[in-house]
């Protein structure tokens, strides 16, 4: 492979969508040098446990053939990506982290996944997952510890970590994960990318997994840059009768707002929760580049009860879990006693206590769009943590202070318990060089809007140019 081929691998999707439709660059060769960035990376990561090599050729030398034709599918016909292993993709292992799923290949791709491919898009492999995706952090029984690309002691987070190692170790450009909590930002934020969550419904799916955490849980993108997120999501977010949290069928896809100032809650911190004090002056930093640019900053305190939802919203996994179990009779044999704690925590639970939780979130619901009467976005870190040791579930300190298990996720749950949409994106990194992301949010159905005010704020303040010593 020469040289110039051998860099491939650092490309942008919209690098390479450009370079496909000029003829200066080759599917083919993208992909194998690719491949060759997984040989040299992959084993010391562990991000991708499933890499389809023979399914990525193929697909590569199709697109190929269909730039040289003129009947090219999309910008994206020939951009690889990974898919995170709790989504199915037809005739590739979807194992979910977890001893019970070991062995099962599905027979048909899962919405997202088919809308990708239906546009040329090229699946290179599947990324690892904590076990049912349900921690914030990346390791199971099936394929061990997946490690962060900045620091290899550390984790990239969870649960979509080994989409987020990939990523920004270089190999593939975009990712399709899942964010059920947090899973998508909260990694991001970890390994200095983009991480998306759309609104609930934007990213139509069906033919997936057992639900856990409902139509909570959504499929979104990583990308090292806004472009590269918006243009999957142009091509993923398309409607369809099967999800119904769809938008209509005749419903337009994606189309951008204009730019324009804009009305932001800056919301530095939840309550008394410790948030390091590095990524308080990093996303603090962040916000005064919103207001150079314009924007309207208004600082103040998180509008609902945060204490109120952390109490119930574990109940939300702990339940579903449960549920998924209980007819499968070697789970206690196969399942990690973690897992296996949460789902007899879920047991235990009553009718009366999901409905207190489910009440609890819709009067969150009703507090956040009261904000959004009088703000169209709201910022706040992604995660109280910097990254912390690999094989640790959970910092059990942030910022000099005890810490439980979801304290360095505060920032995140409560998007997808209102079904809002939400970005995470990098702002300047840590003194020893680690990534920090803030988090803007806004009401559903706005997931444009973010697209655009990140685009903007990368333009005024990029990172696309960092890269982990690897």
């Amino acid at each position: 492979m020469s040289e110039i081929a051998s860099d491939l691998w650092r490309l942008s999707a919209a690098d390479l969508a450009r370079g496909y439709a000029s003829r200066s660059l080759s599917p083919v060769a993208v992909v194998e040098s690719l491949l060759a960035r997984i040989a040299q990376v992959n084993p010391v990561l562990n991000a991708i446990v499933t890499l389809d090599r023979d399914g990525a050729r193929a697909a590569a030398r199709a697109s190929e053939t269909r730039w040289r034709e003129g009947t090219a599918l999309g910008a994206l016909d020939g951009v690889p990506f990974t898919v995170k292993d709790n989504i199915n993709v037809r005739g590739i292992r979807t194992t979910w982290g977890s001893r019970l799923y070991a062995d099962f290949v599905p027979t048909v791709d899962e919405l997202p996944v088919a809308r990708a491919r239906a546009a040329g898009m090229v699946v290179i492999g599947k990324t690892n997952v904590p076990e049912f995706t349900l921690h914030g952090y990346t390791e199971n029984a099936l394929f061990g510890v997946t490690r962060n690309p900045w620091n290899l002691g550390l984790t990239p987070g969870g649960s979509s970590g080994g989409a987020v190692a990939a990523v920004a170790a270089g190999m593939a450009p975009l990712a399709l994960a899942t964010d059920g909590g947090g899973s998508i930002r909260r990694p991001a934020s970890h390994t200095g990318l983009v991480g998306f969550k759309p609104s609930r419904g934007r990213v139509a799916r069906a033919d997936g997994l057992p639900q856990i955490l409902l139509d909570y849980e959504v499929a979104g993108v990583i990308a090292r840059t806004t472009g590269d997120a918006t243009l999957m999501l142009e091509t993923i977010a398309v409607p369809h009768p099967r999800d119904s949290a769809s938008p209509s069928r005749d419903a337009t896809a994606w189309r951008l707002p204009e730019r324009k100032p804009r009305r932001i809650l800056y919301v530095p911190r939840f309550g008394e929760a410790p948030v390091d004090a590095e990524i308080a002056q990093s996303v603090a930093g962040a916000s005064h580049v919103f207001a150079e640019l314009g924007h309207s900053m208004v600082e103040a305190a998180v509008p609902f009860d945060v204490d109120a939802i952390n109490a119930v919203w574990p109940l939300v996994g702990q339940s579903g879990l449960a549920a998924l179990v209980a007819p499968l009779p070697r789970f206690r044999e196969l399942v990690s006693k973690r897992l296996v704690d949460m789902a007899d925590e879920g047991s235990r639970a009553s009718a009366a206590d999901l409905f207190r939780a489910f009440a609890e979130i819709a009067r969150m619901r009703e507090r956040l769009n009261e904000a959004f009467d009088r703000y169209d976005v709201m910022m706040t870190p992604s995660a109280a943590a910097l990254p912390w040791p690999a094989n640790e579930v959970y910092p059990s300190t942030i910022d000099g202070k005890e810490a439980g298990p979801r304290g360095h996720a505060v920032y995140t749950a409560f998007a997808n318990a209102g079904g809002y949409a939400a970005v995470s994106l990098p702002c300047a990194p840590s003194l020893a060089g680690l990534p920090i992301g803030f988090q803007l949010l806004a009401p559903a159905g706005q997931d444009e809007t973010l697209c655009v005010l990140a685009d903007e704020y990368e333009a005024a303040a990029p990172w696309a140019h960092r890269w982990p010593p690897l």
